[in-house]
């Protein structure tokens, strides 16, 4: 895929390695003249200094024949004027934000922003997630935290030993995608046997991984 990355800081550096060497083609524009040089340095991609809310160096970047346009930089302002752009002006094909400013979130999606990724509200979520499920790991959200893929070990005296996934009473919303018996992951179905020390994997909405939780950890009187 062709990619322009607007901000070349420590995200939009690591964001442009990282697509380099998954083979993406990638474009990077930056304000800052030193950045530009240390990021041609390091960096096998099109660097273009200026400022990436400017018609003209987005177009110099190839934002019109982009598959992904992301703004990286750490103005919000910045980065939504620069998604407006692409998106209304050049028609980007897929265009994503960070945001870094959780309270900002809304205002991206009001104004047809929807795809943004917010470090502090991801993290935010996750700690509050751990605390309330003590025993649960939350390994990943999902759809901006409204679901996670979570994972929990069967005590060992859990009350699931020799119960069938089928017969668990599970919440609406959960899924269990996987099960690691001894090191080795299977994908379970109904008829699955559960055992003591199993780690189950599942994907649950977020209004239901309490309830997950609670079925998963049923132990022996």
């Amino acid at each position: 895929m062709k990619m322009v990355i607007i901000g070349g800081g420590k995200v939009g550096y690591n964001l442009a390695r990282i697509m380099l060497e998954r083979r993406h083609t990638v474009s990077l524009v930056e304000r800052d003249r030193q950045r530009c040089e240390r990021l041609a340095d390091d960096l096998d991609a099109a660097i273009y200094r200026g400022d990436g809310t400017n018609v003209t160096v987005l177009e110099a970047a190839g934002t019109q024949d982009a598959d992904v346009f992301m703004t990286v930089t750490g103005s919000d302002q910045d980065n939504l004027v620069a998604c407006q752009v692409a998106r209304d002006h050049f028609h980007a094909k897929k265009v994503i934000s960070r945001v870094n400013d959780p309270r900002n979130i809304e205002t991206f999606r009001v104004l047809g922003i929807r795809n943004t990724a917010c470090s502090t509200e991801i993290l935010t979520k996750m700690i509050e997630q751990e605390a309330d499920l003590a025993h649960m790991h939350l390994i990943a959200t999902l759809n901006q935290g409204k679901a996670g893929i979570c994972s929990m070990t069967l005590p060992t005296d859990t009350a699931l030993d020799g119960v069938a996934l089928k017969d668990i009473d599970l919440p609406g919303g959960t899924l269990v995608i996987s099960l690691i018996r001894r090191g080795v992951l299977t994908i379970p179905n109904g008829s699955t046997i559960l055992q003591a020390g199993d780690e189950l994997v599942a994907v649950s909405e977020d209004r239901s991984q309490k309830a997950l939780m609670r079925a998963l950890s049923a132990t022996l009187p």
